[in-house]
């Protein structure tokens, strides 16, 4: 992945996470409405975050996987495809070092996407989730259109992904950045770190914990996740 895709994201994110995080509850990232609505005859001003749109694609298992999968949770994401030698096998490690972390915890799960469906089939995603040996109710390698894939990295979750028509080795025929991203109940982006980074996927634990902290007070509260 290029640096210069990094420093983009960078300037288009985390300027703006970075700057407001306030160390006990993350900032919401990404677009936001400021409406007016009437509650109990009185208005009230309230502010319409931006979330992960609509999406439906295939697990390893052959299980359609949408939004309401993660009703309810708290799930890191990523994208990364099985030909790459690059960026993805470190992304891979960490995403498994959270996935041991926290396989206790049943309010996070993990969401993989490939950004090569063609050449990374349900079999193989299949055989490679098995090779981890993780409960896949828990971590789900997802594979749809490719076109979808890259739209929802780029639009919903504010990634980088774009296929590099250039090469023809599979190694090499996609670009993209290696940002794990936090996202909570509500579907709205909290936090994302450099997944190839050790030292950046500690603070993203961190981050999860504050967010786990948050809906926990949001549970105690209300009784339930907003």
């Amino acid at each position: 992945m290029s640096k210069f895709l990094s420093s983009t994201f960078a300037l288009l994110v985390f300027t703006f996470i970075s700057c407001t995080h306030s160390g006990d509850k993350l900032p919401i990232a990404g677009e936001r409405e400021v409406v007016k609505k009437m509650i109990d005859g009185k208005e009230v001003v309230d502010t319409i975050y931006q979330t992960i749109p609509p999406f439906s694609f295939t697990d390893q298992d052959g299980n359609t996987i949408t939004n309401q999968t993660f009703k309810n949770k708290i799930y890191v994401a990523d994208f990364v495809f099985l030909s790459c030698n690059s960026i993805c096998p470190k992304m891979n490690v960490q995403m498994k070092r959270l996935y041991d972390k926290y396989t206790g915890n049943p309010v996070i799960v993990f969401l993989s996407h490939t950004i090569d469906p063609e050449n990374d089939t349900k079999v193989r995603i299949k055989e490679y989730m098995n090779s981890l040996k993780v409960e896949t109710s828990k971590w789900h390698f997802v594979r749809g259109p490719e076109e979808d894939i890259l739209k929802i990295a780029n639009q919903g979750y504010f990634y980088v992904a774009y296929k590099d028509s250039v090469h023809v080795d599979p190694a090499k025929q996609y670009q993209h950045s290696g940002w794990m991203i936090l996202v909570d109940p509500q579907g709205r982006v909290r936090s994302a770190k450099d997944g190839t980074d050790q030292f950046e996927v500690e603070k993203l634990i961190k981050d999860i914990d504050i967010l786990l902290a948050e809906v926990k007070d949001e549970v105690s509260r209300e009784g339930k996740i907003k």
